[in-house]
């Protein structure tokens, strides 16, 4: 039980607090907006760029991981949209329902894979989430743009992917890399800057959670967050055995697909004309059914795969 405690308890313990601080002790929204915008353009992408820049690109299995990853989240960006329209529902709430079918929560699976399986996990975490980001954000920003009747212009759309923050950090790291790692001083610096994203990010998404809205359409929901937590998962292992990776990188593609998706999935929602107030549930939804589907994939991996 002990890694599993390790694993899981420091994860969803952070979240809890961030919840507890947000309504008894920092209860203003510029607080925590501080902190995400400290963790989304600062901290997480040094935890990418130091996570990448030490390790071998050329024994990394990055073909195989983004077929299987830009594969599964193609067909979950289609099933998501038919499952909008097979509940009747409008454009805003279709995106929310997108989001809600294929986005994940990064910092999430960060604090999950390093506590399990140490720095090769981190490393292939990072690798995940710079195939991963760039492929969920040239899925999400057409749609929300043909909400209005417009067609989305493929420079701005190549624009806002290429500043992602999270784009520059991964993309830092594979230059990095191929120079042979981050210099004497700059690593331990980068490095201590990453590990603060997952303690302080976390703790925000659990400020940012709440349990108002989640009586809003809850078959919708429900059908939502099912795909999400467990079909999207089955799918990215299966393909990734398909593609022939090896155990701990289909584990790591399987876990992050397996997250809860974004909280700042409402961010977007409310910016960007989606239906905020089921992005907000839907997104509390699935943090509280992840504490259960989360050890049970990592069971289940365990199980099948010879991670030892």
């Amino acid at each position: 039980m002990t890694p599993w405690l390790d694993a899981f308890l420091p994860a969803f313990g952070l979240i809890a607090l961030g919840a507890f601080l947000k309504r008894r002790l920092l209860r203003e929204d510029a607080v925590w907006a501080g902190i995400e915008r400290l963790v989304f353009w600062v901290l997480l992408p040094c935890l990418l760029a130091s996570s990448l820049s030490s390790v071998n690109l050329g024994t990394l299995p990055i073909g195989g991981m983004a077929a299987a990853l830009w594969i599964a989240l193609l067909l979950g960006a289609a099933a998501s949209l038919l499952m909008a329209r097979g509940f009747g529902q409008a454009h805003p709430a279709a995106t929310s329902v997108l989001q809600g079918g294929i986005r994940f929560n990064n910092l999430l699976g960060f604090a999950i894979t390093g506590a399990v399986f140490g720095a090769p996990g981190t490393a292939l975490a990072a690798v995940t989430v710079g195939l991963i980001v760039p492929c969920v954000q040239l899925i999400i920003t057409p749609a929300f743009a043909m909400g209005g009747g417009r067609r989305p212009r493929p420079a701005a759309l190549l624009r806002q992917v290429a500043l992602n923050p999270l784009i520059i950090g991964c993309a830092a790291g594979f230059v990095l890399a191929a120079l042979g790692g981050l210099p004497p001083g700059l690593g331990p610096l980068a490095r201590t800057l990453g590990q603060a994203s997952v303690s302080l990010g976390l703790l925000a998404v659990g400020a940012a959670l709440g349990a108002e809205a989640m009586r809003d359409r809850l078959a919708l929901q429900g059908a939502t967050t099912a795909w999400k937590l467990l079909v999207m998962p089955a799918m990215t292992l299966a393909l990734s055995l398909a593609f022939g990776l090896e155990p701990l990188p289909a584990t790591i593609a399987t876990v992050f697909m397996a997250q809860p998706t974004a909280t700042t999935a409402y961010v977007m929602a409310r910016m960007m004309g989606g239906d905020a107030p089921l992005m907000a549930a839907m997104t509390t939804l699935q943090h509280v059914v992840a504490v259960a589907t989360l050890p049970l994939w990592l069971a289940i991996l365990w199980a099948i795969l010879p991670l030892t």
